[in-house]
């Protein structure tokens, strides 16, 4: 009698935690509205009610089986449980370089939420839990290309607002060589480098018309990409990166979709009005120094060794204004100049030859789903990537005329939303002035706060941040 109480009681408590985990399963799939999970069902049934199959057998097993397979059964649920949190709701990021300085320092650890904006479905579902796109130890594809899902994004909490700093994937990480010295490297940039170095005896863009200009850079860039083909034990192959693949990158927000943006002597306006810049913004600097700065000086100033270093090899230094100041006032520096000089070969779009640089740029509009533009000859180059490559259309010039798989087109209606993002770091940041729009299909998520900072010019506790730990990153304005 006593035992059949167990029972029962027992049957209910597995029937409560069954109907509890069930709903919360299909609250879940609710929100990512993707019924194929329905299938998972029964199996969830099974491991509360029914119990037919054996799930964790091995805990009837002896000596050496039942220790591994304790480690494999927990390792497994280990992973799979992070594959599902990093998916769709949040992720750790760690900022890799300078470009965000003095806002998010390298070094800083983000907790980084996916449903401030919505979780993206996988694109590339197959991957190892923890990894981008790279498995460590063998240098190889942590990632099976198939099955390949189109993009969605799941209802988040929110849109990205401006002067919001975001993590996403890296709009022209789309293709790369495979050398592991190379991945990192912009591949249309070093295709043009490449063509410059090739033909320096260039003609004046200027000189010829819309279309011989477009003919002259894609000369340019087919005749790097064919010097990267021939070379390939110094290169690698030519390969490329689904969205979701590609490397992660945090930048702010500083135009929105619709927007007409503008630089003009460094400042962002938008659609004629000036953009707040950051607090802490940085610009470089030349810098002639009367004396070695002490690590306490460069410590109050918040100088890095690489700031250092860009001094030594360069001859400026990124510094805020107010840095750039008290190294005059306190007599540690002769002169500290504004850097000026900013190139326009190297800024978006690359075939454009608009005499754009860093400091002074555009104007463009931002697109925005839904929205058309009257496309020309001259401003072809700045969405001719947008149009081909993230929105998948076929796109050819002939005989002076826009074709748009295979139809002559004089406008085109976007399909996706754009953004236009900057560092804080302005001469010292790789951003859309480098690499152009956005798509909201590489948006990952936001960081909302930093919860280990750790200064990698002074190791043991003196290298830790204390005061940056757990601040919240909305409040880095």
């Amino acid at each position: 009698m006593e035992d059949r109480e167990k029972k029962k009681l027992n049957m209910k408590v597995q029937w409560t935690k069954f109907i509890i985990v069930l709903v919360l399963y299909l609250l879940f799939l609710y929100w990512v509205k993707s019924w194929w999970g329905l299938l998972v069902v029964p199996f969830i049934y099974d491991v509360y009610i029914s119990k037919k199959i054996r799930w964790q057998w091995w805990k009837d097993a002896e000596g050496p089986v039942k220790f591994v397979m304790s480690w494999v059964d927990a390792l497994v649920f280990a992973l799979v449980a992070v594959y599902f949190i990093n998916l769709f709701f949040f992720q750790n990021y760690v900022i890799p370089s300078s470009s965000l300085e003095k806002s998010l320092l390298t070094g800083d650890y983000l907790f980084v939420s996916k449903v401030s904006y919505g979780p993206r479905i996988p694109e590339t579902p197959l991957t190892m839990p923890l990894t981008q796109h790279t498995l460590p130890l063998f240098q190889c594809k942590s990632y099976i290309e198939w099955p390949h899902w189109d993009y969605r994004r799941v209802k988040g909490l929110g849109k990205v607002e401006l002067n919001d700093i975001v993590v996403f994937n890296y709009p022209a990480g789309d293709t790369l060589c495979s050398a592991p010295q190379y991945q990192a490297y912009d591949f249309y940039q070093m295709c043009y480098q490449l063509g410059y170095q090739m033909y320096p005896q260039r003609p004046n863009p200027d000189s010829l018309t819309v279309e011989q200009r477009q003919q002259y850079f894609n000369f340019l860039y087919q005749s790097g990409r064919s010097e990267i083909v021939r070379n390939q034990q110094e290169y690698g192959l030519i390969d490329t990166r689904p969205t979701d693949r590609r490397e992660n990158y945090v930048k702010r927000c500083v135009g929105l979709p619709g927007q007409t943006l503008q630089i003009k002597d460094r400042i962002i306006y938008l659609d004629g009005k000036a953009n707040k810049e950051p607090d802490n913004v940085q610009y470089t600097y030349k810098v002639k120094l009367r004396q070695r700065l002490d690590d306490d000086v460069m410590k109050e100033l918040g100088i890095t060794m690489e700031d250092v270093m860009s001094l030594n090899t360069a001859g400026y230094m990124p510094l805020t204004q107010h840095a750039a100041e008290e190294l005059k006032k306190r007599g540690y520096a002769e002169t500290v100049t504004l850097n000026t000089e900013a190139s326009e070969l190297d800024v978006y779009p690359l075939n454009g030859n608009m005499h754009w640089t860093r400091d002074n740029y555009g104007p463009v509009w931002i697109p925005a789903k839904g929205k058309s533009i009257q496309l020309t000859m001259e401003n072809l180059p700045v969405y001719e990537r947008c149009i081909r490559t993230y929105e998948g259309n076929t796109l050819e010039v002939k005989d002076g005329k826009i074709l748009i798989n295979g139809k002559v087109a004089t406008s085109y209606t976007f399909t996706l939303d754009y953004y236009w993002m900057m560092g804080d770091n302005r001469h010292n940041s790789l951003d859309s002035r480098y690499w152009g729009f956005v798509p909201e299909d590489h948006i990952v998520g936001k960081p909302i706060f930093i919860w280990w900072s750790s200064d990698p010019d002074r190791g043991g506790f003196s290298g830790i941040r204390w005061n940056r730990l757990f601040r919240f990153v909305d409040n880095i304005k």
